[in-house]
């Protein structure tokens, strides 16, 4: 590695360039090329006119620098004069020069043309009736064309990165926008240097190397961001992103256009806010919370550190992928909670897929592009328990039915007026002879809930629909009972309810 750049190099003016082929294309200008390098990466930065025997002192770096030749003599001989001139013309960096006809010359010297390919400085013929600031204002015009281009760029690219941001899967939609914008590959690291996600063109192995080193550089010095270039030439850019959890944020890519910083800083922004920790004194509670329910403490004991109130279990599966922490992290955001599990577990490839988020009874729950949701009815903490049963079930049904969020009936039924005690009694006595098969009572109650249908049955307890034809008519060969009678299901769902 060529070491890290906490600042950007100025090598040349912070200024949009100007390709030089668009100058040449001028017809009101007349410019032409008669010595040097060409091609579409050759640019200026802004045009510069001296007579100066040696400019060296005065330019910046990335000129067009535009003379008559007053300081070139006529006189036969002048080679070593004039190869020091564009050599320290070069020195110094110029992009280009421009050579004026009259009043000093009627021609370009050859001389000149000579230095200029030895050098490999473009040599540009300016024609008598070309002034001098007519080339310069030409160059500002289109230096201001090329910067409104890149201002409607940059603008493009942060409404693509905040869209990104609001998808169901916002950290890889981010990263996948920014390696698009920026033409190269973009990774979310650990701070070991660990790669967490990754979008865009994959570059060889050194330049992966380089990328996690110079992001393992940045936690380690402290730095807001750092820059480097791979041993293949890629520009490297490495971000912190907030300041306590120490994900990084690098970029590879095979150029570097002036407007891409900015881009990469907007992304950089909505990361940290995505993945950030909490770190407040919500969060410090959330967390005492948790470790109090680990030593056995009842959830109506730790409630009060919650912000106590009733509460809602929300269960939601992603649409067409497996659920991650981050898109976890982001639903329980949206639904206005830090309290998620996002359904991972330690062991590789466990989990049941679905995310749970704990939201405050206060907090209405509301659909989600890329979710189906269930939603339980507000508990007290001591019912928790329950609630998580009535968001599985509202998330089944949801599913089976193809609708983005369906919540858990709370309104009073017939079973609000039977007394508790009797009701359960009932419900005991009458399904006594499934007790032994929860399968074939979760089936029972599905297949109720669903008036019945086979195929989405099927679907929301993830099994062929032969089988629900199979347990369904065990259940009515065991409860002995027609279950294509009304008032049988009537009271087979009274049943269920209540036991």
């Amino acid at each position: 590695m060529n070491g890290l750049h906490i600042v950007p190099d100025p090598a040349v003016p912070p200024t949009p360039p100007v390709p030089l082929a668009a100058l040449l294309a001028r017809e009101d200008l007349g410019l032409r090329q008669i010595a040097g390098p060409s091609g579409p990466g050759l640019a200026v930065h802004w045009a510069h006119t001296s007579e100066m025997a040696d400019p060296y002192p005065y330019l910046l770096g990335g000129e067009l620098l535009l003379t008559a030749g007053v300081h070139i003599p006529e006189a036969a001989g002048p080679e070593e004069h004039v190869d020091a001139y564009v050599a320290r013309v070069v020195a110094a960096g110029g992009a280009a020069l421009g050579f004026g006809l009259a009043p000093v010359h009627d021609r370009v010297p050859p001389a000149l043309v000579a230095a200029c390919d030895a050098h490999g400085l473009p040599l540009l013929e300016v024609p008598p009736q070309t002034t001098f600031s007519g080339v310069a204002r030409a160059v500002w015009q289109l230096m201001a064309e090329a910067r409104h281009a890149e201002l409607r760029r940059v603008a493009k690219a942060q409404q693509s990165l905040a869209a990104a941001a609001s998808r169901p899967d916002p950290v890889p939609s981010v990263l996948r926008q920014l390696a698009r914008r920026v033409g190269g590959w973009a990774v979310l690291y650990r701070p070991e240097g660990v790669q967490l996600a990754a979008a865009g063109r994959e570059p060889g192995s050194g330049t992966r190397e380089a990328l996690a080193e110079l992001a393992r550089a940045v936690v380690a010095r402290g730095s807001a961001t750092a820059s480097d270039t791979a041993p293949d030439g890629d520009r490297l850019t490495a971000y912190a992103l907030g300041t306590g959890r120490g994900l990084v944020l690098g970029v590879a890519a095979s150029r570097r256009e002036p407007g891409d910083h900015t881009v990469v800083s907007v992304a950089a922004v909505l990361l940290s806010l995505l993945t950030a920790g909490h770190r407040t004194a919500t969060g410090a509670a959330h967390s005492s919370a948790l470790v109090r329910l680990l030593l056995g403490a009842a959830p109506e004991e730790v409630a009060p550190l919650l912000g106590g109130g009733r509460w809602r279990v929300v269960h939601g599966r992603p649409q067409g992928r497996a659920p991650d922490a981050m898109a976890a992290s982001a639903l329980g955001a949206a639904l206005g909670s830090a309290l998620v599990d996002s359904g991972e577990r330690a062991e590789e490839g466990a989990g049941d897929g679905i995310v749970r988020v704990l939201v405050p009874a206060g907090r209405e729950p509301v659909a989600q592009e890329g979710w189906t949701l269930g939603v339980s009815a507000a508990v007290e903490p001591g019912e928790w328990a329950l609630a998580d049963v009535q968001a599985a079930r509202a998330l089944a049904r949801a599913h089976a039915t193809r609708t983005p969020l369906v919540r858990h009936g709370a309104r009073s039924a017939l079973t609000d007026l039977v007394p508790a005690d009797d009701a359960e009694a009932h419900a005991r006595a009458l399904l006594a002879p499934l007790a032994g098969a929860p399968a074939l009572t979760e089936t029972l109650r599905t297949w109720l809930s669903l008036h019945g249908s086979w195929d989405r049955t099927a679907t929301a307890l993830s099994v062929h629909r032969n089988t629900v034809r199979q347990r369904m008519a065990r259940c009515a060969a065991l409860l002995a009972v027609d279950l294509n009678d009304p008032d049988v299901r009537m009271e087979l769902w009274f049943a269920l309810k209540r036991g």
